[in-house]
């Protein structure tokens, strides 16, 4: 099984060819700032990008900007010696995404949650469940994106979806999952069992 180490370096590796950093620029000085030209890099993450681009990320303690020389320099002049609050704070920062990597050390298999009936779905099945609201997180819906569900593990109750875990393979070796459940039937475990459900497959 994967360790800890190996998957975090998977994705740091990763991330370096996206932003045209390196992973020491990933893993420097806490709250140090950064700033890269940003690259089409063989081996990047086919996400489209504008003529003018700008992405800020951290995974661990430092903060990374890559962008194109207009809009570098304009990060440059509002981030340079800002702490971290600072920075994700300023107006211009929006559509922040929070990610997780599971730790499969920690755990463990868990028990379904009773009064649900489960089901495992690939990618023609998910291409039938399209449209249905409430799944935005679990189900890439537009046809043009650079990556689709392609596995996914829905919960039913009653013959109504009221949960899904989906995922899809956004690179050679990265997985990306989502989950979604229904505002009435959370709390109730499905998140987290479906999630560790499709961690198993």
């Amino acid at each position: 099984m994967i360790t800890q180490e190996e998957m975090v370096h998977i994705v740091q590796t990763q991330l370096a060819i996206d932003l045209n950093c390196t992973v020491e620029d990933l893993n420097a000085e806490q709250d140090s700032i950064v700033f890269v030209d940003a690259k089409e890099n063989p081996g990047r993450r086919p996400y489209p990008r504008k003529e003018r681009y700008f992405e800020i990320l951290s995974m661990g303690k430092s903060i990374v900007v890559s962008a194109t020389p207009e809009r570098l320099a304009i990060a440059k002049a509002h981030m340079q010696g800002k702490d971290r609050d600072t920075i994700f704070s300023l107006p211009f920062i929006r559509g922040l995404y929070l990610h997780f990597l599971p730790d499969f050390q920690k755990m463990k298999r868990m028990l379904p949650p009773a009064d649900f009936s489960y089901e495992v779905v690939e990618k023609d099945e998910i291409a039938k469940l399209l449209g249905i609201e409430g799944f935005d997180n679990a189900i890439i819906s537009e046809m043009n994106h650079p990556y689709q569900t392609v596995l996914g593990v829905l919960a039913k109750h009653n013959d109504k979806m009221v949960a899904m875990a989906g995922a899809g393979n956004v690179c050679a070796k990265i997985w990306q999952m989502g989950v979604d459940v229904l505002p009435e039937y959370r709390n109730s475990g499905l998140a987290a069992y479906l999630y560790s459900k499709q961690l198993n497959l």
